[in-house]
C-alpha cells in the first residue's frame, strides 16, 4: 500500500501492538502527525548508533534488523522500531535497512514527545503495548536459551 490516506493509516495502526490498546480517536491523532513515505530497497531507515529523530512503522514491504553488523531479525506490515530512543534520548541499537520496497509511517520525536504529554491516556495505553511487546520478547529470549541448553 503506498502512501495510505490518514483514515487508512489510522486504521492500519490498530494492528500495530504499539498502539493497539488507543482509541481509535488516539489513533486518528497519531495517524494524523504521521508522515508516509516509499523508500527503495537497501535505502537504511536507521542507523546503530545514531541519535533517535523519529518512530517508524512499516506499512508495506520488509525491513532487516542489524545489530553490531549481524542481521537480527527480518520485519514486516506492523512492525515499528525508533520508540525507544525518542524515549530514553540513548543511540539508536540497530540498523534498520529496508528489504525490498518499503512503505514507513513516520513520527518525529518531537511530535511524539508532545502527544505523549498533552494526551496522558494514550500515552498510557502506549507504554501498555509496548510493555506487552517487551515481555514477549523477554520471554522469546528465554525460550531460545532454553532450548540451546537442551
Amino acid at each position: 500500500m503506498a502512501n495510505p490516506s490518514r483514515r487508512e493509516l489510522t486504521e492500519l495502526l490498530s494492528d500495530v501492538s504499539l498502539f493497539s490498546r488507543c482509541s481509535r480517536s488516539e489513533r486518528a491523532t497519531v495517524a494524523r502527525h504521521m508522515e508516509t513515505a516509499v523508500l527503495a530497497a537497501d535505502t537504511p531507515l536507521i542507523e546503530e548508533g545514531e541519535e533517535g529523530d523519529a518512530l517508524f512503522v512499516i506499512i508495506d514491504g520488509s525491513a532487516t534488523v542489524r545489530r553490531g553488523g549481524r542481521d537480527v531479525a527480518l520485519v514486516g506490515p506492523g512492525a515499528y522500531f525508533g520508540e525507544l530512543a525518542l524515549l530514553d534520548g540513548e543511540p539508536r541499537s540497530a540498523t534498520v535497512v529496508a528489504t525490498d520496497q518499503v512503505t514507513v509511517a513516520v513520527l518525529g520525536a518531537r511530535m511524539f514527545l508532545t502527544l505523549l504529554r498533552e494526551f496522558p491516556e494514550m500515552a498510557f495505553a502506549l507504554f501498555a503495548g509496548l510493555a506487552r511487546d517487551l515481555r514477549a520478547a523477554r520471554d522469546d529470549t528465554a525460550t531460545a536459551t532454553s532450548d540451546v541448553g537442551a
